[in-house]
């Protein structure tokens, strides 16, 4: 996965209040309190993982605008019925 500019802004921003979290899970996890512990540090890996590669803008607004756009307009394989449609000719 090749990030632009936008990208690394934005895992930067995930970082800087993942990481704290993490920190004090790890804390936590060393102090005895295993199910706080864990909870956080697995928060703290869906704050940075979520947004990376299931949160993808670019993707759901591809499939937003594709959505919208009447079939013939669409850059893939519309009249082949890809989507369950048959075609009649």
């Amino acid at each position: 996965m090749s990030f632009g500019l936008l990208d690394m802004i934005g895992l930067a921003a995930s970082l800087a209040f993942a990481l704290p979290l993490a920190n004090y899970a790890v804390v936590r996890l060393l102090a005895g309190e295993t199910a706080l512990g864990g909870g956080l540090l697995v928060v703290a890996v869906a704050m940075v993982v979520l947004p990376q590669y299931f949160l993808d803008p670019s993707r759901i607004l591809r499939g937003l605008v594709r959505g919208l756009l009447p079939r013939r307009l669409r850059g893939d394989d519309a009249e082949s019925g890809a989507d369950g449609d048959a075609v009649e000719e």
